[in-house]
């Protein structure tokens, strides 16, 4: 009887034996799965041990994954625009300019920092969507669709930023719209007119359009009208902005057809306070110390002499820098101007001395031709007179020439008493008058140091007008 109990329990343990052995089995590969997929860094955190209600997978290790998937891309073909075949894709633009880094008169270019913003439509990236939310992405994913191909007309060098990361965003929204934001740098063409320089205005654009896409695949336009070009505050070291504003265009390519032309107008008015303190200023300065020689005496040859070649040099070196800063163009510069007609009053006050000084000598030889005795020390001042130039009164011994000048004025009288006697007109004979000029101008001839005080009104006056008259046209 006991036997019977015995043997029960014996062939309940049997049945139960492999049923416990599959349990426990399972367990531990399951959490042997666990550990393998949470990994060592897991496992180390928590000391070896993990807690199996933190197990959860991160959502965003194939987010991108994800994403091809959302929007379909495998399942289109990206190569071709959206709507092919049918009407022009719409594209708005807009722009955001950062700042206008450097603006070159030898290179006539300008560079140019901008924010680049696309707006269109693709409904092969369309998604559904409970929230209604957009998805935003990096370069990653613009590599793999459509995206217009939008370039600067007449551009020399161009890059997209890409420190920390390719500066470019795109955003898609569930309905299909896109936006595709680039931040830009641009060194374009500005042609320049220098015909009014420093005193100038430049009017520069930068122009947008599309590279493969003419006016039946795509059309751009400006996103918001006029507020679509935005500025943040921007000053500049030789220029003033006065306006920003948007255009609209087309180009025509004979063997391509038309395309949608924008254009980003703004206009640029020069400083004129530097090229006073570097240009103007020093030359009135030359052109003043040029006349300091029209008080000096006129016999101090080598005073006024190197006054001024002095000068002149200086203007030379003026005119050098001026022109070494500037490109090589063929047509006369409003600064060319106000240098070279500064050069001439400079150089008119150099011929001015040697005017008088001519005269001088010239007026001091006639002197001594008219005395018929000639002082011994003749000899020497003659010497004298043709190491500098001029005649030099404190040489001479003047004392001598009393008795002669008294006699040559006697015989002078009486021959032209007899000459007046014998040479009278006859009757009927018309008297002809002497010009005025050139009786004035014999006399100033015969006066030369009038020239100095004439000289010391005339070019201040002239200088003066030209001023007014060069500033009244240009200013």
């Amino acid at each position: 009887m006991r036997a019977a109990p015995l043997a029960l329990r014996l062939l309940c343990l049997a049945g139960l034996w492999p049923l416990a052995r599959l349990t426990g089995g399972h367990i531990p590969n399951k959490r042997r799965h666990k550990e393998v997929y949470l990994g060592e860094e897991t496992r180390n955190k928590h000391g070896g041990r993990v807690d199996f209600r933190m197990k959860k997978q991160d959502s965003t290790k194939s987010l991108l994954i994800k994403s091809e998937q959302l929007l379909r891309i495998e399942d289109h073909d990206f190569a071709m625009r959206p709507g092919f075949g049918g009407s022009a894709i719409p594209v708005g633009i807009d722009v955001q300019v950062e700042s206008i880094d450097s603006i070159s008169e030898v290179n006539m270019d300008f560079t140019m920092t901008l924010y680049l913003r696309h707006y269109w439509q693709d409904d092969r990236l369309a998604f559904p969507s409970g929230s209604n939310k957009s998805r935003t992405f990096d370069a990653r994913l613009v590599k793999k669709i459509w995206v217009p191909d939008v370039f600067f007309v007449h551009s020399k060098r161009s890059f997209i930023h890409d420190t920390t990361m390719e500066n470019i965003m795109l955003r898609v929204f569930p309905d299909g719209n896109i936006l595709f934001s680039v931040r830009i740098t641009v060194t374009a063409l500005c042609s320049m007119d220098f015909s009014s320089f420093p005193l100038d205005t430049q009017n520069c654009t930068l122009e947008l359009e599309s590279y493969a896409y003419n006016e039946n695949d795509l059309m751009l336009y400006w996103k918001n009208g006029n507020d679509s070009l935005r500025t943040d505050e921007i000053v500049l070291s030789h220029f003033f902005i006065e306006e920003f504003h948007p255009s609209y265009g087309l180009a025509f390519y004979s063997s391509t057809g038309w395309y949608n032309r924008l254009y980003i107008n703004f206009i640029l008015r020069r400083h004129i306070f530097f090229f006073m303190l570097q240009t103007y200023f020093p030359t009135m300065l030359m052109v003043m110390l040029s006349w300091v020689s029209f008080w000096i005496d006129r016999r101090a040859v080598p005073a006024r002499v190197s006054l001024g070649i002095t000068t002149v040099l200086t203007m030379s070196t003026i005119i050098t820098g001026v022109s070494a800063s500037m490109p090589q163009v063929s047509y006369v510069k409003a600064v060319d101007i106000y240098l070279w007609s500064s050069f001439l009053f400079v150089f008119l006050s150099v011929i001015e001395y040697a005017a008088v000084n001519y005269f001088t000598t010239m007026e001091e030889m006639k002197k001594l031709k008219r005395a018929k005795q000639v002082p011994p020390s003749f000899d020497a001042t003659t010497q004298a007179m043709a190491f500098d130039g001029c005649f030099h009164d404190n040489d001479v011994d003047l004392a001598s020439f009393g008795e002669a000048a008294s006699i040559t004025n006697t015989e002078r009288t009486a021959h032209s008493r007899n000459s007046t006697a014998d040479s009278a007109p006859a009757e009927g004979t018309r008297l002809r008058r002497k010009n005025p000029v050139v009786k004035n101008l014999q006399y100033v001839m015969s006066n030369s140091y009038m020239i100095d005080s004439y000289s010391r009104v005339i070019f201040p006056m002239a200088y003066l007008l030209f001023n007014v008259i060069y500033w009244s046209m240009y200013a």
